[in-house]
């Protein structure tokens, strides 16, 4: 059930990113990405132990694009994926150019429901899911290693997302006391 929920996501984001060119649309795409990536991060970390790396991961996710969106607003800029005035080079390249953050995006949610997928009772670790993973036929380890690529370039984007709108949020405070 929560492989579907993942899935949802995915198809959703895929439709939502070609075709939101209203803020209602981006704040749906948004909204749906987060609920879908919540899901299965919740229920990610009951599967593995320990579970607070799922929790941090999500915590992670929405506080960074919670700080991107609010800075956008802050700043006056219509979307949140504006981010021309950004210094650093992978943000630029992730929000202008849509076929790598969706890329990124999927990568992220197949990366989840693959761990699902091979989450067994008997053995709680992430690792030895991982190792059984890459004991499966080549296909089933030549996506994993690509999810897992695309998650990790989303993970450190998220982080450099969040540092750079949480900046734009402090150098806001003195411009508005004033």
């Amino acid at each position: 059930m929560a492989w579907m929920v993942g899935l949802h996501g995915s198809l959703i984001k895929f439709i939502l990113f070609y075709q939101s060119a209203s803020t209602f649309g981006a704040v749906l795409d948004m909204v749906t990405d987060r609920v879908s990536t919540a899901c299965l991060l919740a229920l990610l970390s009951q599967c593995y132990r320990p579970g607070l790396v799922f929790l941090m991961l999500l915590g992670l996710d929405i506080t960074s694009h919670w700080f991107q969106m609010y800075s956008s607003f802050l700043s006056g800029k219509t979307s949140h994926k504006d981010v021309k005035n950004t210094g650093n080079w992978l943000l630029k390249v992730y929000y202008e150019y849509r076929p790598f953050m969706a890329f990124c995006c999927v990568s992220c949610e197949v990366l989840y429901i693959i761990l699902f997928l091979f989450a067994d009772e008997k053995s709680t670790s992430l690792l030895s899911a991982c190792r059984g993973v890459l004991k499966q036929g080549p296909l089933t380890v030549l996506v994993f290693i690509s999810t897992l690529v695309g998650w990790a370039v989303k993970q450190v984007t998220n982080i450099i997302q969040m540092k750079t709108a949480a900046d734009t949020c402090v150098e806001f405070d003195p411009k508005r006391s004033k």
